[in-house]
């Protein structure tokens, strides 16, 4: 299902789509980190929340 563009509430609680603006912004806010950092953790570990949340709390 494509995502609702209308709809800006949270994104998707599991993963990171690298592909929307307004999620990156949303995850760089989150993690406290430049849109550089969030991408370089989802290329390291996927687009998992979980697995990007443990990669940067570890570097």
């Amino acid at each position: 299902m494509a995502d609702n563009l209308k709809k800006r509430g949270s994104p998707d609680s599991k993963t990171i789509n690298m592909n929307e603006d307004w999620e990156k912004e949303y995850w760089k806010k989150k993690f406290d980190v430049s849109g550089q950092q969030l991408a370089g953790a989802v290329r390291a570990v996927g687009k998992s929340v979980a697995k990007v949340e443990k990669y940067l709390k570890d570097k």
